[in-house]
């Protein structure tokens, strides 16, 4: 609830991007959004909220791989919104496959070890989240709600975008639904992340 709208306005804002609101998400349990009724139900909601020039839906892939329930999920959630501009992505795994994809970056963070490196193959470990629970001091857990929106507000994402295919997807989309609602975009993605310092 507090990662997804913190990761969007970081990305808009590493290409100074203004005027784009970035709403209070909706959430549902995951198991719903898979199923096509439910899903449908779910951008209905989001569309009945006054501001909503567009709608991006996040959520884990868990087992399921992306290059194959992804165009499914778009399809159901692109043909409720109609001429809305409408996106899907899914984090492969988990969300926090992100941050393993860029854990020098969190470094004495969220009891993160000093010397955590990131994974060789970000999107493998079928349980990212316990997966960066390894890179924890000893004795140090890893709580989501919490831990989530801290790790998101300081990950580097340009590791991210270089390492985690499901990353790049996110950025596009995102990219693609603010062009879609009107705005116009100097550059996407936003410069650092394809070429970071």
């Amino acid at each position: 609830m507090q990662a997804v709208p913190l990761l969007l306005r970081r990305l808009l804002a590493e290409s100074e991007i203004t005027g784009v609101l970035v709403g209070k998400p909706i959430k549902v349990p995951r198991n719903q959004l898979v199923k096509e009724e439910l899903m449908r139900r779910t951008v209905r909601l989001a569309l009945l909220r006054p501001e909503s020039d567009a709608v991006l839906i996040v959520l884990d892939g868990d087992t399921d791989c992306p290059k194959t329930l992804g165009p499914t999920l778009q399809s159901w959630a692109k043909a409720e919104a109609a001429e809305i501009p409408c996106a899907v992505v899914l984090a492969h795994r988990e969300y926090e496959a992100w941050f393993l994809a860029s854990l020098e970056s969190l470094r004495g963070h969220r009891g993160i070890r000093p010397d955590a490196n990131s994974h060789i193959d970000p999107e493998a470990p079928r349980g990212a989240k316990e997966a960066l629970e390894t890179y924890m001091e000893p004795g140090t857990a890893y709580h989501p709600t919490i831990d989530q929106p801290a790790l998101t507000a300081i990950f580097d994402m340009a590791h991210a975008y270089s390492q985690s295919r499901s990353f790049r997807r996110m950025v596009q989309a995102l990219g693609l639904l603010v062009r879609e609602a009107g705005i116009s975009l100097a550059s996407w993605p936003p410069p650092r992340l394809v070429t970071p310092t």
